[in-house]
């Protein structure tokens, strides 16, 4: 005699499978998108803003000269950079 088919049903039945199907809808990774194309462009001229990590010895004499230190570390990164 034939053995009838499993009836499957379109929600789990068990209290796990559930947990485990509702668990993996709100999961999911979305789309990775590129972010580069929200950016807008830079404004000539314009200051980024950044951290950087720098030794102690040589924030000291950038700053000995007073205001402007900043400037001056820009400056030298420039010719630092050849630009």
């Amino acid at each position: 005699m034939a053995k009838p088919p499993e009836r499957t049903t379109r929600r789990p039945t068990d209290p796990r499978s559930a947990a485990e199907a509702a668990f993996k809808k709100v999961t999911e990774k979305p789309q990775r998108v590129d972010e580069t194309q929200f950016r807008t462009a830079a404004v000539p001229g314009a200051k980024e803003l950044v951290s950087l990590k720098i030794d102690r010895d040589v924030l000291d004499h950038f700053q000995e000269d007073g205001p402007g230190w900043q400037d001056r570390i820009n400056a030298a990164l420039r010719a630092a950079a050849g630009i």
